[in-house]
C-alpha cells in the first residue's frame, strides 16, 4: 500500500429538494440528470482522476504537492456543469420533478492535500486515510454560500495570491477531526464565461428524450434503486406526504 501526497478534489451536485415524492419516474430522471452532469463534470476535470462516483458527488485526486492550475480546473469543471445544466433546460420535454428542477441543480467543492495511502486492485485505486476522512467531512460545513469551493490551510497556502485575497476563514468542527481552519471563496468569482447555448432544436429534444427514458428504463422497471446514494436528496413516499 503506497503512500503519497495529494491533492484531494470532491465535486457534489445540490440543488433538489430534499425530500423528493416517491414517484419512479421521477426519481429516475433524477438519477439520470446527474449522472449526466457528473458526466460532464468528470469530462472536464483535466490532471484530475477520478477515485470514485459518491452518488451525487465525483470524488478526485492528483498525486503531487505542487497544484498551481487548481483554480482553473475548477473553473472549467463548473463551467461544463453550467453549459451541460443549461443543455437540458433547452432539451426538457419532461414535467417531472427530477427534470423540472434541474436547472436549481448547483455544484460546489471541497478540497484538501494530505497524505493518502493508494491500495490498486486489479483497475481500482482506493484512497484511503485521515486525510480522506476529513475531505469528506468538510461536504458538511457552514458555509453560507449554494456554490463554492472550501479549502484548508494546505490547499490556502498554494493558491495564487490574488486568489487567496478573495477567501474568507470559517473555523469548522469536523465530526472525529477536530477543529480545522477552513477557507471559501465563492464560485462566481472563479467563473469563465460559458459557450453561446445551442438553440431549441425539436429533433434534438426528441433524441434527448428517447435517450434519458432508455438509460433511467432500469429504475423505472425496479431492477434498479434511483438515488439511493444521493446525499442531497431524501426519498419518501408521496403516501406520507400531505396533500398539496
Amino acid at each position: 500500500m503506497a503512500i503519497e501526497k495529494a491533492l484531494l478534489l470532491i465535486a457534489d451536485i445540490g440543488g433538489y429538494t430534499r425530500f423528493m415524492r416517491h414517484h419512479r419516474f421521477s426519481l429516475a430522471h433524477a438519477q439520470e440528470t446527474v449522472a449526466l452532469l457528473l458526466e460532464a463534470v468528470i469530462d472536464a476535470s483535466g490532471h484530475f482522476k477520478l477515485a470514485k462516483l459518491e452518488g451525487d458527488a465525483a470524488f478526485f485526486y492528483v498525486v503531487g504537492e505542487d497544484f498551481p492550475a487548481f483554480a482553473r480546473h475548477v473553473a472549467d469543471i463548473r463551467r461544463a456543469f453550467l453549459s451541460r445544466r443549461e443543455q437540458l433546460v433547452v432539451d426538457r420535454m419532461c414535467k417531472c420533478d427530477g427534470c423540472m428542477q434541474a436547472d436549481a441543480l448547483t455544484l460546489k467543492f471541497v478540497a484538501h492535500a494530505g497524505e493518502v495511502a493508494f491500495q490498486r486492485v486489479k483497475h481500482l485505486t482506493e484512497l484511503a486515510g485521515v486525510d480522506v476522512i476529513l475531505v469528506h467531512r468538510m461536504l458538511k460545513n457552514d458555509v453560507p454560500l449554494a456554490e463554492y469551493v472550501l479549502v484548508t490551510d494546505a490547499v490556502h497556502q498554494k493558491l495564487d495570491p490574488a486568489l487567496r485575497d478573495l477567501t474568507r476563514g470559517l473555523e469548522h468542527e469536523f465530526e472525529g477531526i477536530g477543529r480545522t481552519a477552513t477557507h471559501y471563496l465563492d464560485l462566481n468569482d472563479v467563473a469563465t464565461a460559458l459557450p453561446t447555448p445551442v438553440p431549441p432544436s425539436l429533433p434534438r429534444r426528441l433524441w434527448h428524450k428517447l435517450v434519458m427514458e432508455l438509460r433511467s428504463l432500469k429504475y423505472v422497471l425496479g431492477l434498479k434503486q434511483a438515488c439511493q446514494d444521493f446525499r442531497n436528496v431524501e426519498v419518501v413516499d408521496a403516501r406520507a406526504l400531505p396533500p398539496k
